[in-house]
């Protein structure tokens, strides 16, 4: 892979208000460019028939694993036996569950470049997906990047609801565990904030992935497999002693 130096972007400093963090266009999406440009705050994101363009909003909206919020309905789901939750077992169909168009849009983000990009990331042991099953039926999920102590969000998908949020609260459990320093989010939404995202300044999120990207995470284990039940326990438990304060 070639190195850092090969790679180029404008600073962050210098993205548009509106729309809000467009830093630049063109280049490609080459492994080494998508590492160099996430471990900058920088995120490529557009349609089909545009050019690549790329991103750094300002605030960024950020997940503090320890403050992922499991609200008592929440925690009934999280309880239910029928579901089983892995990780890395089916990144492809994941992407695939993800470039599905949503309820009132006619298109996706995910083109078919980025798909072959992100699965270049997963064969290369950069990119990761969380699945949650049902019956044996993939029903919902989500994937992002890593990079030492951070997880970069992509997208998630639910074919039914809670899917993604169950996916969404063991990668929260397992990044509590290998002591991640944050879950970037990109953008900020209703369904976000309600887990317990904030909004971090861009000076701000840009100098915690100065450090955290360079710092391993503890005893990290990103090998395929099937999650134990028990491995949202520490998380429940958490959350129960948050309540009882």
């Amino acid at each position: 892979m070639p190195s850092d130096s090969q790679y180029y972007f404008p600073d962050v400093d210098t993205a548009l208000a509106e729309p809000n963090g467009l830093l630049a266009q063109g280049g490609d999406l080459e492994p080494g460019r998508l590492l160099f440009a996430y471990r900058h705050g920088i995120f490529p994101w557009y349609s089909e028939g545009e050019p690549i363009l790329w991103w750094s909003p300002d605030p960024r909206a950020v997940l503090l694993p320890s403050a992922f919020k499991v609200h008592r309905s929440f925690r009934k789901v999280l309880h239910n036996t029928s579901y089983r939750v892995s990780l890395n077992l089916d990144f492809k169909g994941v992407i695939e569950g993800c470039s599905h168009p949503r309820s009132g849009q006619t298109g996706t983000w995910l083109t078919r470049e980025m798909k072959l990009a992100y699965l270049r990331l997963h064969h290369l042991g950069h990119a990761h997906s969380v699945e949650t099953w049902l019956e044996d039926r993939l029903v919902g999920g989500l994937y992002g990047i890593k990079i030492g102590q951070i997880f970069f969000g992509e997208s998630m998908f639910s074919h039914i609801t809670n899917a993604s949020k169950v996916a969404l609260a063991y990668l929260v459990a397992l990044l509590l565990q290998w002591q991640f320093q944050l879950i970037d989010c990109q953008q900020d939404t209703p369904h976000l904030t309600r887990l317990g995202a904030i909004q971090m300044p861009r000076d701000q999120f840009v100098a915690v992935l100065t450090k955290a990207t360079r710092r391993d995470a503890v005893e990290e284990d990103w090998s395929a497999r099937t999650l134990a039940s028990s491995v949202i326990a520490p998380l429940l438990a958490a959350q129960s002693a948050k309540n009882s304060g």
